[in-house]
């Protein structure tokens, strides 16, 4: 599947969290010549990802991302660790920090997940001031009528508020890093 998709033209295969250490995707995924974006699963410390970076370039992959969507923390809840972002810059490859799904509460409604999209905004002014490299998010333009992930799809006019501050806190923490090389 992963070959068709790159001769389909698909820029992208992203590893699903709960894969994210599985040795034959992650080689398959890195040989198709598309970006491989691994999401951090949740059970994994940023530092862990190494053995996967070593997995992907092992394979050929030359255009890889991570992303962060939060890690396990009780039964109902996913944290953020912000001193992650820092820890996976030392990996060499770029850091995304997936807003939505890190603000999620897997079962927190019984049988469906919950999750606390008005958290968003706060979530990525402190990821971009981390120094992540990119964001994910799901919008919709009716968020309760999603098929997939409704308690923390985001409404696209509410992006649209708050991303240039976060986008600005990025550019500036850029900057600092920069300054600090020097």
């Amino acid at each position: 599947e992963i070959d068709a998709a790159a001769q389909a033209g698909i820029d992208i295969v992203q590893i699903p969290a709960f894969l994210s250490r599985q040795s034959r995707l992650l080689e398959a995924a890195a040989g198709s010549g598309c970006v491989v974006n691994v999401k951090k699963g949740q059970f994994l410390a940023p530092e862990d990802l190494h053995h996967v970076a070593g997995k992907l370039e092992a394979a050929g992959g030359q255009r890889i991302l991570f992303t962060e969507r939060g890690t396990t923390f009780g039964y109902h809840d996913l944290v953020v660790d912000f001193r992650g972002f820092a820890v996976a810059r030392d990996l060499g490859w770029p850091w995304v920090f997936d807003v939505t799904h890190s603000l999620q509460r897997p079962s927190g409604q019984g049988a469906v997940s919950g999750g606390t999209p008005d958290l968003a905004p706060m979530m990525a002014r402190a990821a971009c001031a981390a120094g992540v490299d990119g964001l994910f998010l799901e919008v919709h333009p009716e968020p309760a009528r999603a098929l997939s992930d409704a308690a923390t799809q985001l409404p696209l006019e509410s992006v649209e508020g708050w991303l240039p501050l976060a986008v600005d806190i990025h550019r500036r923490t850029r900057e600092a890093r920069a300054a600090e090389r020097r």
